[in-house]
């Protein structure tokens, strides 16, 4: 089994590898593109944006399951690639990875990081988010995202952004990536405005 940990969505993190029933981490020595690349793909994260090292996401901990690795890129698994038998590493050098299926979020024209108009960063851009279905829900799980309470307004503004992304949440999620989303589908998107919210906390 394979994870990324300690990030902001299921497509960002350190690497982690499952054994034997017991989860350890990668090394960074000799960690690129190529290694991530398959990390990625294998989580169905799409491609590696980053390759991050030196514990980005926090140290980890239990065994450290791979050191020197030397994937091409084509690689479907990640134990497939080619590795050192013996490591000489610390957790401090654990391994990361930024997919471009990862998404983050922030609040962008408002009167501080907490209130404005909702942007996300999906795919290596940042793009709008369409209020067609932007409900309290959404609203709310944004907010709690992003550490700022609960949402109290959603105003409307304009897009200029590049993309555009639509959710739906069903329930509670602990962020919006857990929820219904649709990225550049222009029906859901047609005649709406981009989605705002003023949440209830601060912010920087």
């Amino acid at each position: 089994a394979l994870r990324l940990a300690g990030g902001r969505s299921r497509c960002e993190g350190r690497v982690e590898l499952q054994r034997e029933g017991t989860w350890g981490t990668v090394c960074d020595d000799g960690w690129d593109i190529p290694d991530a690349d398959v990390v990625c793909r294998q989580l169905g994260c799409g491609r590696a944006l980053r390759a991050p090292g030196n514990a980005a996401f926090g140290r980890g901990r239990g065994p450290i399951l791979r050191d020197e690795l030397g994937c091409r890129g084509h690689e479907r698994h990640l134990w497939e690639c080619p590795a050192a038998p013996e490591h000489d590493c610390s957790h401090k050098e654990d391994a990361g990875a930024v997919c471009s299926e990862h998404q983050e979020w922030r609040l962008s024209g408002g009167r501080d990081g907490c209130a404005g108009r909702v942007e996300v960063f999906f795919r290596g851009v940042w793009s709008t988010v369409c209020n067609s279905t932007w409900y309290e829900l959404e609203a709310t799980v944004l907010c709690r995202t992003l550490g700022c309470g609960n949402a109290l307004q959603r105003p409307s503004f304009g897009h200029t952004l590049p993309g555009k992304m639509v959710y739906l949440c069903g329930s509670l999620q602990p962020s919006l990536a857990q929820c219904r989303w649709a990225f550049n589908k222009s029906a859901p998107c047609y005649q709406s405005w981009a989605a705002g919210v003023v949440c209830n906390g601060t912010g920087s």
